[in-house]
């Protein structure tokens, strides 16, 4: 019998990145017909709508009687299907506001896998972000995630041993690794020209920061790597021939918090780090028609649509990705790049130490990744030095650079999205076997005599 299944989710066109995902991940299990009834979004909205299909619920993050219909609706709706309801939620402490519309304070979730406990649908839980020290809030909401769903859904491996430590104590068997999908599909070099050619960068050597921009991207810190590497190993004809693209809006979120003053206080930075770079750039909605050797940084300042994102990813040479948060469990930019056989130059966030590193231990300072898939760096003032350093390694060594994109591919390919659907139909169906097996197990023994094991 094939699963109904909900995701609870923010969608487009809201612009963020869990919804992306969240289509991403609706668009693989369509393809699984004979699994999959109907797939449905209640998407978390922040007055980002009109929504279309799949979208037939909208709950309005901030108003707690709106998470409350949602719970009542999916419960209903799953009591009158005829198939089983598997409910999906996309957690994520920012989108989860208490009653006073304190952002990272709330419980809807859990109340959401509180109602669902019982009452038909099964109910799993994909966390964004694991904090290695969380607050109490924090925590609590973690362990009650576990408590009352049929289990959490993990894109990093890292990330399962920071929920069994004792930070959390939760146990291993309500937690699951999937990989996080991946859209792109191994560019050949002859897409990599043609694209460049497009554009206007044939020739050119293209450093790429892709996505939603805030403060804790890592930019500030980016940009002056990228004017230090230029000002220590290029001369002023290579100079000419390398540009960085930084492309994609700030986040509307950060845009409107605070009045709009953190906005206007990022910008200010930024405009103060070129300065103080020495860097000439230059803010674009698109690049067409550009004469990208007048400019050392471009900054494409529009929303990335699909075809856009994959073009880029398809031109570039080397992306960075300078974030500040290092409990990132999930990157899309980082998995579509490795999905696009392109290097990274990344910070040691939880995602990145699992993609490029393979969860080894990692030291300090500038890590040419386990085996070369990418380079990770430390975050903050500190990448200052590595971010130039990588760059210099990855621009004067070719040969390293394409043996990178090789490896990248290899760990790139196992991440497609068919098959990170798969294995989420396949773990849905174990669980829900697992809740039916009771025929035949033995007793259950509780320990009465002290044992020398």
């Amino acid at each position: 019998m094939p699963y109904d299944i909900r995701i609870v989710t923010t969608y487009p066109p809201r612009r963020c990145g869990i919804g992306t995902f969240s289509r991403d991940l609706a668009g693989a299990l369509q393809h699984f017909t004979g699994e999959v009834g109907h797939i449905r979004i209640a998407a978390i909205d922040n007055g980002n709508g009109p929504y279309n299909v799949p979208v037939d619920l909208v709950i309005d993050q901030y108003n707690p009687e709106s998470w409350s219909f949602a719970i009542k609706d999916i419960i209903t709706r799953a009591k009158e299907s005829t198939n089983p309801t598997i409910v999906i939620l996309q957690h994520e402490y920012g989108l989860d506001p208490d009653t006073n519309g304190e952002s990272g304070r709330g419980t809807n979730f859990v109340d959401m896998a509180k109602a669902f406990s019982g009452q038909g649908p099964t109910t799993f839980v994909c966390l964004h972000t694991v904090l290695d020290e969380p607050n109490d809030h924090q925590k609590k909401t973690l362990q009650e995630l576990a408590k009352f769903s049929d289990g959490l859904i993990l894109t990093s491996e890292s990330a399962i041993g920071t929920l069994k430590s004792s930070t959390y104590e939760i146990d291993h068997l309500k937690l699951k690794h999937i990989d996080h999908g991946i859209r792109m599909q191994h560019p050949s070099e002859y897409d990599r020209l043609s694209i460049k050619e497009k554009y206007g960068l044939k020739d050119f050597l293209l450093v790429t920061t892709l996505g939603l921009l805030s403060p804790d991207k890592g930019i500030q810190y980016s940009i002056r790597a990228y004017g230090r590497f230029l000002e220590e190993s290029c001369t002023d004809s290579q100079r000419e021939r390398i540009v960085y693209l930084i492309a994609g809006q700030c986040h509307p979120d950060f845009i409107r918090a605070a009045g709009g003053r953190d906005y206007q206080d990022y910008q200010a930075i930024l405009a103060k780090v070129l300065e103080e770079s020495r860097l000439k750039s230059c803010k674009a909605k698109e690049l067409k028609g550009l004469d990208f050797r007048r400019h050392d940084i471009v900054f494409l300042d529009t929303f990335l649509d699909e075809s856009t994102f994959l073009e880029l990813y398809g031109a570039t040479n080397v992306m960075v990705l300078p974030y500040l948060n290092m409990f990132q469990t999930s990157s899309g930019v980082l998995a579509d790049t490795l999905g696009s056989s392109r290097v990274a130059i990344a910070t040691k966030f939880s995602c990145a130490l699992e993609l490029i590193h393979s969860n080894k231990p990692c030291p300090n300072g500038l890590v040419i990744g386990r085996y070369a898939r990418g380079i990770l760096v430390d975050p903050g003032e500190a990448s200052v030095e590595q971010i130039a350093r990588a760059l210099d390694f990855l621009v004067f060594n070719q040969s390293e650079r394409l043996a990178m994109e090789k490896e990248a591919h290899q760990r790139g390919f196992q991440m497609q999205w068919n098959n990170s659907a798969w294995a989420l139909l396949q773990h849905i169906k174990f669980i829900r076997e697992e809740r039916e097996l009771v025929t035949g197990r033995a007793e259950k023994f509780t320990r009465e005599k002290t044992s020398i094991y």
